[in-house]
C-alpha cells in the first residue's frame, strides 16, 4: 500500500512546523520514530491534537490513576465518555463535568452554549437521556472593565443553549475574585439516567464494520480548539484566537438527542462517541484503539459547510452536534432512516479494519497512515518536577478596623459571592422535564426519578482560596462541602466527578498543587466511599505567567430512597428548634470576612474525614426518619449568613431567628463569620429535637439546641446582631442585579 504524502501547496513539515504546533522536539522526534518516516502535514495535525494536553492527559494520568474508581454501585468508571452510578430501581445514573474556560474567556457566548453541548453528547453517547444540568462559574473581580460583558456572554451562552435543547440547569456556583480577571472558569456538568444494562460503549468491534458519520456538517470552527487553545496559555494575542471556538446549535443538538436514543433501540450500534475535541481524529482513533482494531475513513464522504475544506482542516474541526457510530455491518440502512427521519446527515464514511491502522483518505491519495496506538495511547506521560516556588517575603496582611457584627453581616450578605444568583439563575430553564423537585438556590438541587420513589441530589463545589492556601487540604474541604450539602437534602454521596483547573503544569510549583490536589481529592472520596467516576483537567489557566488559584471543581451525586422525606434549607414553622453540629471549629482563613475586612489565617485548620463521613451519615438518617424540618451548611459567609439565608424562604412568609449567642459561646467575630469544616444548622420540631441528639450522639457527633425560630421576621444573634429579616433579604436579592445595573 502507498505511503501517506503531503499534498501540493501545504507546508513543509520540520521541527519550526511541529512546534508551531505545540509539540516539543522530543515529542516530534518521538513521532518520526514511531511512523519511520517525517509525518505527513496532515497526520502532524493529527499528532499535535491528539498528543496536546487537553486530549492526552500527559502530565496528569500519572496522579489520576491514584484516584478511587470502584464501588459496588460504579457500572462505569474513567474510560467512556462518561462515568455511570447504580441508582436504584433499574436506572443507572450518567454523569460528567468538563471545562470550556479558554474558549469562554475569547467568546463568552458560544464558549459556555458548546461547552453545555459538549457535555451533553458525553452523556447521551453513553445511551442515557439528559436530564439536568450544573455549572461552575469563576470570573474577575466586578471592577475589572471585561467581566460584566463576560458574565452577561458566559450566562447567555448557557441559558440559551440549555433551554432551546430542553435540558434543566438545577444548580450552580458564581464567584467572583481579581484572580481570574484574565482566566475564567466555566465548567459544565451534565446528567443523565438509562436502563440498567443498556449503556452503550464507544468501543470499536467487527473487522469490517461500517463506520457512520451523523449530525451537522463540518465547518472550519473549532480548529485547534483542544491543541493550541485549551493546551497553552493566554497572552495578549488571545483575542485573535476567537476562529478557533466552536458555534453551536442547540436546535440541531435536540434533534441528535432524540435521533441518537431512537437508533440505539434498534440494536444495530455497535459503538458511539461524540466528536468534541480533536474531533473526527479523537473520535475515530480512540473507538478503533479501545478495540484494539484499525479504522479507514474516506474523507470525500464527510458532510461539507465548506468545500473548500483540506483533509487537515476536516479532521481537526471541532464543528459542534457531530457524533461518530460503528453499525453493525448490513444494518446501515435501518440508522440512516433514523437520522432521516430527523433531518441529519447520516453517511457511512469509513469502515473498522483489523490492521490496528488509523488511515485517511482523500480524493483517491492517502494523507494519513498511522499506527492507531501511535495517536489514542502511546502519547508520552511525563512525571513533571513538583516542588514549592522559590521562598519569597509574604505579603502583609491587610487588616482593617474590626467592624460592628451587624454591619458586617450586611456586607457578607451584600457580597456578590454569598449574595443570592438568582439574576443567573433566572435566565436558565430549571423545571423542564418536571423531574426537578428543589432548583437553584438551595444546598443542592433534587431530582425525581419518575415511576420511583428514589431521588437524585446533586451539587458542584470549589473552593480556591482555601486550595491557594494549602492546595491538599482545600481539595479535601471542596469534596466533603460538596458532599455535605448533597446529605443536607436527606441524599447519600454515591460517586464524584471531577474538572480540575490549574495553571502550567511545566511549572514545578503548579505541578505540586495539581499533586497535592489530587492526593486530597482521592482522600476524601476514599473516606466518604463515593469514587471518582469521570472528570476532565483544564492546565494552562493563565495569562501572562500569572495563574489562577487552583481550583479543583468537584460535582457530587446522591440518591435519596425517598424523595417525600427531602429536606430543603429554609426554616419551616415558628417554635422549632435551631440547631448546630460541629465538627471543628471555624477559622477566619480564606474565608470572605477575609477578603472583605483583611486579616484571617495563613494555615487552613485540620479536617477530620472521619467526623466529616459520621456527619453525612447523621444528616442522612435524620432525614429519613422525618427528624429534620431544615438543614443548611455553613460556609461562604460563616454561622450568621447560613442562619439569615435559613429566614429567607421564597416559598412563605418571612421568619426569624432568636439566639443567645453570649450563652453558647457564640459571640465572636469567629464564630459568626467563620468558615472552614462542616458545620451544620439545622431546625426540627420540639418533639423530635431528643431522637435527632440521639442520632447524632450516636455518631459521636454533638447536636446543639442553640435557638428558636420565630413568626416575628427578626434576625436576633444576642448580643450582637437585630436585624429586619426583609430588609436583609432585600440586601441579599439586590445586590448583583444592583452592581450589574451600576456605571461602576
Amino acid at each position: 500500500m502507498a505511503s501517506a504524502k503531503s499534498l501540493v501547496g501545504e507546508p513543509r513539515v520540520d521541527l519550526e512546523q511541529a512546534r508551531a504546533h505545540g509539540l516539543s522536539d522530543a515529542e516530534f522526534e518521538r513521532i518520526r520514530q514511531l511512523l519511520g518516516r517525517t509525518p505527513t502535514f496532515t497526520e502532524l495535525g493529527a499528532f499535535s491534537v491528539m498528543w496536546s494536553e487537553h486530549c492526552s492527559y500527559k502530565s496528569s494520568r500519572k496522579h489520576l490513576k491514584t484516584l478511587p474508581q470502584k464501588s459496588e454501585l460504579v457500572v462505569q468508571g474513567p474510560g467512556e465518555n462518561a462515568g455511570a452510578i447504580d441508582v436504584g430501581d433499574g436506572w443507572v445514573a450518567v454523569f460528567k463535568i468538563e471545562s470550556h474556560n479558554h474558549p469562554s474567556y475569547v467568546e463568552p457566548y458560544q464558549g459556555a452554549a458548546t461547552g453545555v453541548g459538549g457535555i451533553l453528547r458525553d452523556i447521551f453517547t453513553m445511551g442515557a437521556r439528559p436530564i439536568a444540568s450544573m455549572n461552575s462559574l469563576k470570573f474577575g473581580a466586578f471592577d475589572h472593565p471585561r467581566t460584566r460583558y463576560l458574565l452577561g456572554g458566559v450566562v447567555g451562552g448557557i441559558g440559551g443553549y440549555g433551554n432551546c435543547v430542553g435540558v434543566p440547569t438545577v444548580a450552580g456556583e458564581v464567584m467572583f475574585d481579581a484572580a481570574y480577571n484574565g482566566n475564567i472558569l466555566v465548567n459544565a456538568f451534565c446528567i443523565g439516567l438509562a436502563r440498567a444494562g443498556e449503556l452503550w460503549s464507544a468501543k470499536a468491534r467487527g473487522p469490517g464494520n461500517p463506520v457512520l458519520y451523523v449530525g451537522s456538517a463540518t465547518g472550519r470552527d473549532g480548529i485547534h480548539g483542544a491543541s493550541l487553545l485549551a493546551s497553552a496559555e493566554f497572552d495578549a494575542e488571545s483575542v485573535a484566537k476567537r476562529p478557533t471556538v466552536q458555534v453551536g446549535d442547540p436546535f440541531t443538538e435536540k434533534l441528535l438527542i432524540e435521533a441518537c436514543l431512537e437508533a440505539g433501540k434498534t440494536g444495530a450500534i455497535v459503538a458511539i462517541q461524540d466528536m468534541g475535541a480533536a474531533g473526527l481524529t479523537s473520535s475515530s482513533s480512540e473507538m478503533a484503539a479501545r478495540g484494539g482494531l484499525g479504522i479507514e475513513i474516506d474523507l470525500d464522504r464527510v458532510p461539507l459547510r465548506d468545500q473548500s475544506l483540506t483533509p487537515y482542516e476536516i479532521l481537526l474541526s471541532e464543528s459542534q452536534e457531530r457524533m461518530l457510530i460503528v453499525a453493525e455491518r448490513g444494518r446501515e440502512r435501518e440508522l440512516e432512516a433514523v437520522f432521516e427521519k430527523w433531518d441529519l446527515h447520516a453517511i457511512v464514511i469509513g469502515e473498522i479494519t483489523d490492521d490496528q491502522r488509523w488511515r485517511a483518505r482523500w480524493r483517491g491519495e492517502i494523507v494519513a497512515d498511522i499506527p492507531v496506538a501511535a495517536l489514542a495511547d502511546d502519547a508520552p506521560i511525563y512525571d513533571r518536577p513538583a516542588h514549592p516556588p522559590v521562598a519569597r517575603t509574604p505579603a502583609p496582611i491587610r487588616r482593617s478596623v474590626e467592624p460592628r457584627a451587624d454591619t458586617a453581616l450586611r456586607a457578607m450578605l451584600s457580597s456578590p459571592n454569598v449574595a443570592s444568583k438568582r439574576w443567573v439563575y433566572r435566565q436558565y430553564d430549571s423545571i423542564v422535564q418536571g423531574n426537578t423537585v428543589v432548583g437553584p438556590g438551595g444546598d443542592a438541587a433534587v431530582l425525581r426519578i419518575k415511576g420511583s420513589r428514589r431521588a437524585l441530589a446533586l451539587k458542584v463545589d470549589s473552593n480556591p482560596r482555601a486550595c491557594a492556601i494549602d492546595p491538599y487540604l482545600g481539595a479535601v474541604a471542596s469534596v466533603v462541602e460538596a458532599a455535605r450539602n448533597v446529605a443536607c437534602t436527606g441524599a447519600r454521596p454515591v460517586g464524584i466527578t471531577n474538572c480540575l483547573n490549574y495553571g502550567n503544569p511545566e511549572r514545578p510549583e503548579i505541578m505540586l498543587q495539581f499533586a497535592e490536589g489530587v492526593r486530597g481529592l482521592g482522600d476524601a472520596a476514599r473516606a466518604l466511599g463515593a469514587p471518582v467516576v469521570s472528570g476532565n483537567v483544564s492546565f494552562y489557566n493563565e495569562t501572562e505567567g500569572r495563574a489562577i488559584p487552583p481550583t479543583p471543581t468537584i460535582a457530587v451525586l446522591g440518591v435519596m430512597t425517598d424523595v417525600s422525606r427531602h429536606v430543603t434549607a429554609h426554616f419551616k414553622n415558628p417554635g422549632d428548634v435551631i440547631a448546630i453540629v460541629r465538627t471543628a471549629q471555624p477559622s477566619l482563613a480564606a474565608s470572605e470576612y477575609a477578603s472583605i475586612y483583611g486579616g484571617g489565617a495563613d494555615a487552613l485548620p485540620a479536617i477530620d474525614l472521619g467526623r466529616e463521613n459520621a456527619l453525612i451519615e447523621a444528616l442522612v438518617a435524620g432525614s429519613e426518619q422525618g427528624l429534620i424540618k431544615s438543614a443548611h451548611d455553613v460556609s461562604d459567609g460563616g454561622l450568621a449568613v447560613a442562619v439569615a439565608e435559613a429566614c429567607f424562604n421564597p416559598e412563605q412568609a418571612k421568619l426569624g431567628a432568636e439566639i443567645d449567642l453570649a450563652a453558647r459561646g457564640l459571640a465572636g467575630i469567629v464564630e459568626l463569620f467563620g468558615e472552614g469544616a462542616s458545620c451544620v444548622v439545622i431546625s426540627t420540631g420540639t418533639p423530635h429535637f431528643q431522637a435527632l441528639r440521639r442520632e447524632f450522639s450516636g455518631r459521636g457527633l454533638k447536636l446543639d439546641d442553640i435557638g428558636r425560630v420565630t413568626a416575628d421576621a427578626r434576625l436576633k444573634l444576642a448580643p450582637l446582631i437585630d436585624e429586619d429579616v426583609n430588609a436583609l433579604y432585600r440586601i441579599y436579592e439586590d445586590a448583583l442585579p444592583g452592581r450589574l445595573a451600576s456605571d461602576g
